[in-house]
């Protein structure tokens, strides 16, 4: 590669290594999204071709039943309600827990800051057991049949308080000692300074906070017994085994098992729980590769 005055100039090797790298990340995409382009297919398709033919890219025979059984039932509009209430509130408390915690363990001068850093870190490898922690959420709190119970068990995760602290560590102090000596008091310096410049490390937190409230279930199955108050997650578990339960007892109900959309159906609730990160994802991708590497450089 030459460097001209105004110009830089790619040597003919240069050139051909570039094209690997994109050739070879093309082939990779391509890879990636061919399950995904089947399970949509799927998903369209009839359960007798899916039996007769197998999984193919493009549905031989069309069908929406999958998707007429999966929203025939008005319950999952409610499920949907539940699970982006759940989803949108927990992050965001999430993210402001995290960040309320992170900021004083990297600014350094908050005192027993190594002890905390160990007991959150203990955490990591410990915790109290699924029997004290039901005792304790149903009896003592008083959460079960309560949204809530699907946000604050699971508030904070020590992994990501830790990502956060590490972005936070990583920002000049000059920034928050010229602010100090303008008089600015410290949530000031927080939310007008640090956090603008945390934006990367944000977006990567959110989503990490926002997949693992939107893709749980265990708590619902645990405190949730109103039909009302599941999330998605928990409504199509719970649909699924149903359509288990029919196919197996198809012969004795006299009903043809590829009457049943078994095979489409689960395809329609994959595109179906899928969707809303599919779609959140391309707004944070740009933010998240830095916002992983920057919060990985000190520990």
């Amino acid at each position: 590669m030459t460097i001209g005055a105004n110009t830089i100039r790619e040597s003919a090797g240069d050139r051909m290594l570039t094209g690997l790298c994109y050739g070879v990340i093309f082939i990779f995409t391509v890879v990636c999204l061919i399950p995904f382009v089947i399970a949509l297919s799927a998903s369209f398709s009839d359960e007798l071709s899916i039996a007769r033919d197998g999984f193919s890219l493009f549905p031989r025979r069309f069908s929406l039943s999958a998707y007429k059984m999966l929203f025939k039932s008005s319950q999952i509009y409610q499920s949907y309600a539940v699970s982006i209430f759940v989803t949108v509130c927990g992050t965001l408390l999430s993210l402001l827990v995290t960040v309320l915690m992170a900021y004083p363990l990297a600014s350094g001068k908050l005192k027993y800051a190594n002890k905390i850093n160990f007991f959150v870190y203990f955490t990591m490898l410990f915790n109290g057991g699924l029997i004290p922690t039901y005792m304790l959420v149903s009896r003592y709190l008083h959460l079960k049949d309560n949204l809530l119970v699907l946000i604050l068990p699971i508030l904070i995760n020590p992994w990501n308080m830790f990502l956060m602290r590490n972005f936070f560590a990583s920002v000049p102090a000059s920034l928050a000692e010229s602010a100090r000596m303008d008089g600015a008091h410290e949530l000031v310096i927080l939310f007008k300074i640090i956090l603008p410049v945390a934006v990367p490390s944000i977006a990567a937190v959110s989503l990490f906070y926002a997949l693992g409230y939107w893709n749980n279930w265990f708590q619902a199955m645990l405190y949730i017994d109103r039909n009302h108050l599941q999330p998605l997650q928990m409504m199509i578990m719970k649909m699924l085994r149903n359509v288990e339960f029919m196919t197996q007892m198809a012969g004795q109900m006299r009903i043809s098992a590829l009457d049943l959309p078994a095979s489409t159906i689960k395809m329609a609730t994959a595109m179906v729980t899928i969707g809303p990160i599919v779609l959140l994802y391309p707004f944070l991708q740009r933010y998240f590769t830095s916002g992983i590497m920057v919060g990985a450089v000190k520990g």
